[in-house]
């Protein structure tokens, strides 16, 4: 994995836990607009709304310097849209992250070695 891919999948992971949580805190917002007088909907919408455009961007990134197939790059997708979708990205994301540091350490041992 050359560094570029490394630092694509690293920003999809600094967002997709900051998404995940400001989703789960905007419909915090909405319950509580409908129950209470507190009304922070529009900050959290526009808060929300400026981390899911980021994570979209970022995934777009990772899916074309990873070549990811079909099927990985929509399950990316769709756990940015679920509740706690972005926490499970995250986790995945990082035991990719660390599969391919390790398979890049071996090919470049072989390479050594050869």
């Amino acid at each position: 994995m050359d560094i570029k891919t490394a630092a694509s999948l690293h920003r999809l992971r600094l967002v997709s836990a900051p998404e995940a949580v400001s989703f789960l805190l905007l419909l915090v917002c909405s319950v509580l607009k409908r129950t209470t007088e507190f009304n922070a909907v529009p900050v959290m919408g526009a808060v929300h709304g400026l981390l899911f455009v980021l994570y979209v961007l970022f995934w777009l990134d990772a899916w074309n310097r990873t070549r990811w197939s079909i099927g990985t790059a929509a399950l990316y997708f769709v756990l940015s849209v679920l509740p706690f979708g972005g926490f499970v990205a995250d986790r995945k994301l990082k035991r990719e992250a660390e599969a391919a540091v390790i398979a890049s350490r071996a090919r470049r041992e072989s390479a050594v070695k050869a």
